[in-house]
């Protein structure tokens, strides 16, 4: 795993986190709010940190065809 996605993803977990936790403990403020922003950030840090896909090279689709031509 990349260090690059791993920093990334596990500081939108935790912002995620604390913007879902927010309106539990202050009544004062909108949570519509708060939820709005902090359950998508949760959302996609939890899948750039379980991403798997993206740390593998692809093979170039016009070089298989052609043959390893250098």
């Amino acid at each position: 795993m990349n260090t690059s996605s791993l920093i990334t993803g596990i500081v939108m977990v935790v912002l995620g986190f604390i913007l879902i936790i927010v309106p539990i403990f202050y009544s004062e403020v909108p949570a519509f709010v708060f939820l709005m922003y902090g359950i998508p950030l949760f959302i996609i840090g939890i899948f750039i940190l379980f991403n798997r896909k993206e740390d593998s090279i692809e093979e170039r689709k016009d070089l298989l065809k052609k043959g390893n031509k250098r």
